[in-house]
């Protein structure tokens, strides 16, 4: 059995906040599996479901962020889950918007919601750093987290989103390359399309296996009679 939290705050006013992108992730994952509905158990909203034939129960604590481990560490209690079984999905500042890593154990590097379940279930649990990008100013770094994203951030955000609730089923299986990679691919923007050597300007392509026509070759003679019929002056 797998355990997939999603961390945020609670209520209307921070559904849309850059913190909250754990939230919004798994609740993706739950829409996509058809897992069953959300339902409030041990301090936060459990729902359940299967991926990739193993049960796994999601979770968001309604706890808020700084508090998030006391919801993790219930769950993981009762069902007996190692923090090995553990797939934390958060925010990061240090990754560009819409980039993600994958780590297992480590520092929680300042994040209020890692540190607290660091405290209950200890620190080898899996961790999706989920990338929202910093702004340029360091003393703005508590607005832009409790910020919402902007219209423009829809660009990237419901495809990244998308991504990483459809191929979680790698991470279950333990490749978290794989994992990477896929969300990488699916969340780039296409390559422009080379031009075609075999196509002119015109847009007229030329037949396979004829032959261009050669260049006409300058009429010398007409050119000579052309220059000694000009008259000489200015234009």
């Amino acid at each position: 059995m797998w355990l997939v939290v999603g961390l945020g705050n609670p209520g209307t006013e921070y559904a849309g906040n850059r913190h909250n992108i754990g939230f919004m992730a798994v609740d993706d994952l739950v829409r996509r599996h058809s897992f069953s509905g959300w339902r409030a158990k041990y301090s936060g909203e459990l729902a359940d479901g299967e991926i990739a034939g193993q049960r796994v129960l999601a979770l968001k604590p309604m706890t808020y962020m700084n508090r998030s481990g006391q919801s993790v560490g219930e769950v993981a209690r009762f069902f007996k889950i190692a923090p090995e079984n553990i797939i934390v999905l958060h925010d990061e500042l240090e990754l560009p918007p819409g980039k993600l890593r994958t780590k297992q154990g480590g520092g929680h590097a300042g994040h209020n919601g890692l540190r607290d379940i660091d405290a209950h279930v200890g620190n080898n649990y899996w961790r999706v750093r989920l990338g929202i990008g910093r702004p340029h100013d360091k003393a703005l770094v508590h607005k832009w987290v409790l910020g919402d994203f902007g219209k423009a951030d829809e660009v990237w955000l419901d495809p990244f989103l998308q991504a990483v609730s459809k191929n979680i089923a790698l991470l279950l299986k333990g490749d978290h390359a794989g994992f990477q990679n896929k969300v990488t691919l699916a969340t780039q923007p296409p390559k422009p399309k080379k031009a075609d050597p075999a196509r002119p300007a015109d847009g007229m392509a030329t037949p396979a296996g004829a032959q261009k026509p050669a260049a006409s070759a300058p009429n010398t003679t007409m050119a000579a009679a052309f220059a000694a019929a000009k008259p000489e002056g200015k234009l």
